[in-house]
């Protein structure tokens, strides 16, 4: 009971505070910080979702038995650049794909139906033709669309699109440190957790305004940020829309061209 209601109690005070829905001045300048650090413009977030280990809940069948052999709820998270959660959805069935989850959240039903406030489509850094969309950033397991970036899957690639992977990755994985800095601070995060399962996402939603709320104020631990053993959810495969991959082709050119190009990414391929 103390558990439970102190979990609670730490998202209602923290949630409005730390992880407030972005308005479309904060979303600019979370595009900015992604520039600066992770070299992707017009990005405003990288989403991934992992999957938090614990004993079957009851009732239950094999809704929560994931495709790794375990029991597991899901949290997905949209993460800055900054290693902060903008938005989390946490406690979709682990037998879920990310794609699944992220349709099926608050989040994901927002984003298809252009509800988050996002900034109107600009030009990229020196450019004046095309207007961009912004954009977020994940893997594989997510649908290509307008606003949500993944990489090319297949072999054989060309230069351009091993790019375009390259420098997507480099934006991607801020999401993925993240996990690993919440999990190497908030320990109970590596092992199965034994409370009831509301109990459990109240805590894990705690943990993650926890997170921000010490990222803003001490920083983190870099080493944290490099491992974790969270494991990510079934990578069910996806068809985008046209439209995304006439975005992801203009960002896989302006890659190339010598406005966007970084001088050490055909090495880095």
């Amino acid at each position: 009971m103390v558990v439970r209601e102190t979990c609670l109690a730490i998202w209602d005070v923290l949630h409005p505070a730390v992880m407030a829905q972005p308005q479309k001045e904060d979303w600019l300048q979370i595009a900015d910080i992604f520039f600066q650090s992770c070299n992707f413009p017009n990005c405003v977030g990288a989403i991934d979702g992992k999957h938090i280990r614990v004993k079957k809940p009851i009732r239950s069948g094999s809704q929560f038995f994931n495709y790794k052999k375990y029991f597991s709820f899901v949290l997905f998270a949209v993460c800055d650049a900054n290693y902060c959660f903008r938005y989390i959805d946490v406690g979709s069935y682990g037998s879920s794909s990310d794609s699944a989850v992220l349709g099926h959240s608050a989040f994901g039903q927002m984003l298809n139906n252009n509800e988050l406030d996002l900034p109107g489509n600009t030009t990229l850094p020196g450019t004046t033709y095309p207007s961009m969309p912004f954009v977020f950033v994940g893997d594989e397991a997510f649908a290509l669309g307008e606003h949500l970036m993944r990489p090319y899957s297949s072999r054989g690639l060309s230069i351009a699109r091993r790019v375009f992977n390259y420098r997507l990755t480099r934006a991607r994985r801020v999401v993925e440190c993240a996990f690993g800095i919440l999990a190497n601070k908030w320990r109970f995060l590596h092992s199965p957790i034994h409370l009831k399962l509301e109990t459990a996402i109240s805590a894990v939603k705690a943990a993650c305004v926890l997170h921000n709320f010490v990222c803003v104020r001490d920083g983190f631990n870099f080493e944290d940020s490099l491992s974790h053993s969270l494991e990510s959810p079934n990578p069910s495969g996806v068809r985008g829309t046209r439209h995304g991959a006439a975005v992801r082709d203009h960002f896989t050119a302006y890659f190339l061209s010598p406005h966007g190009a970084l001088p050490w990414q055909l090495e880095a391929i």
